[in-house]
């Protein structure tokens, strides 16, 4: 099983890939409340060249409120990240596969949520 939903996307650039997925987050109740360029922290801290790569932490609260109401630790595994990173033929977008990473929580509500919010972030992906 993949952990990621996966989408390039061609004909450029990161940042406008970027605007599209916040406003397809926005679309389905989600925000971004972090936001990590790694590209740049790889370079202020490691003086080391890497491509655009940015990892954006989304979260649902309603749908978050209802995990950590049903499994007060999934709190570990929250937001969900969606990252994207500059590739040779585009910008590729890549969402946490929620279903996968809860795997290792045995509670069958949990699952049936997780699937809810991989449905979520598979239309945004595919609609970005």
């Amino acid at each position: 099983m993949s952990y990621t939903i996966n989408r390039t996307i061609s004909g450029t650039t990161l940042d406008a890939v970027e605007d599209r997925i916040r406003a397809a987050l926005s679309e389905v109740g989600f925000g971004v409340l972090t936001e990590i360029d790694v590209q740049t922290t790889i370079k202020e801290k490691l003086d080391e060249d890497m491509p655009g790569y940015r990892i954006l932490g989304a979260c649902n609260p309603k749908i978050a409120h209802q995990a950590l109401g049903l499994e007060p630790r999934v709190g570990a595994m929250l937001p969900c990240n969606v990252i994207l990173r500059e590739v040779d033929d585009g910008v590729e977008v890549s969402a946490i596969d929620p279903v996968a990473s809860m795997q290792a929580i045995d509670n069958a509500d949990l699952m049936r949520i997780a699937g809810q919010v991989r449905d979520l972030l598979a239309g945004v992906v595919k609609d970005a």
